[in-house]
């Protein structure tokens, strides 16, 4: 063979060779992805952790009541969606139907013009109650659709024209109210302490706990959201338990960066597992961000709730 053929020869297999070396690597690596994914699927979690939706919308596509199916595979049993006042009567309709078929719980959605600044029962004017008022009587309607047993509520804003004792009563006064229309039927206003901004009535867990007291009704507790709590006070498992009594809904998120669990400085492992001992049977709110777009930060987000559920019983 001439030496100009036996290289090109040559050149051809090693090609050949190197072709199917990536096309083998290639699907090892794929299959490996999938059996990574598989393995994080299908396992009910200890507790009742909660995603909302666009978290697994790589996979699942865009539409709501796929995500909600797959998030069911995923061994996920509850579901938040703060935005769901905002969906159509059919829409809400749906998504109740589909969790009730799949035994999913439906965690909170926020009241509908509510506060967060847009009004506050801190000033006592009955223009502001009126509006608090109107969104509940909404959100009992909005709760029966989709099987809701929580709502979110925050106050609003500071009035500080107005010393702090005679904004809390005015707080407590408006709630009152807002309990009585949800008593009826079963459902729960949860307050929620926020970090957001200083401007906000409601930052403590002590603070909300002393108001629910005071306003002493079932349809009246806390929201307490860790990732809140960790920026305006930490101290996280003391100030919960010193509070349960008035703990009625628990969401999530690490710091800094409001992303899944194990991206911060939250032991999410010790917490998750301190709510299991005391015997915490609600939802889990995944009230966060993914510190990775994509499949992989789905895949990221899943690994990272399989390792904080997996503490020791």
């Amino acid at each position: 063979m001439k030496r100009s053929n036996f290289l090109k020869s040559a050149a051809v297999l090693s090609g050949a060779l190197l072709t199917n070396n990536m096309l083998r690597a290639s699907e090892n690596e794929a299959k490996s992805s999938e059996s990574v994914s598989n393995a994080l699927k299908g396992e009910t979690f200890k507790l009742n952790y909660a995603p909302h939706q666009g978290m697994f919308s790589t996979s699942a596509g865009k539409n709501f009541l796929d995500e909600i199916k797959y998030m069911h595979d995923l061994g996920f049993r509850g579901l938040e969606d703060n935005g769901m006042p905002g969906r159509s009567v059919d829409e809400q309709k749906k998504a109740g139907e589909l969790l009730a078929k799949l035994g999913m719980t439906m965690g909170v959605f926020v009241v509908p013009k509510g506060g967060n600044g847009a009004n506050t029962l801190a000033a006592g004017k009955q223009e502001h109650v009126d509006i608090f008022l109107k969104g509940c009587r909404e959100s009992v309607e909005i709760a029966k659709r989709v099987g809701a047993k929580w709502v979110t509520v925050v106050p609003g804003d500071y009035e500080r024209r107005l010393p702090i004792g005679v904004q809390t009563a005015n707080v407590i006064e408006g709630l009152k109210r807002g309990a009585e229309i949800f008593e009826p039927h079963g459902i729960t206003m949860v307050l929620e302490p926020l970090s957001d901004t200083p401007d906000l009535f409601l930052r403590y867990t002590d603070q909300t706990y002393e108001i629910c007291k005071a306003v002493g009704s079932p349809s009246c507790k806390i929201l307490y959201d860790a990732y809140h709590q960790q920026k305006n006070e930490g101290n996280l498992i003391n100030l919960m338990n010193q509070c349960w009594s008035e703990i009625a809904y628990v969401q999530v998120g690490d710091n800094p960066g409001r992303n899944e669990p194990t991206t911060g400085e939250v032991n999410y492992k010790n917490v998750f597992k301190w709510l299991y001992n005391k015997g915490y049977k609600g939802i889990v709110g995944m009230e966060h961000g993914m510190s990775k777009g994509g499949k992989a930060g789905e895949d990221a987000l899943l690994a990272a709730y399989r390792e904080v559920d997996s503490f020791a019983v």
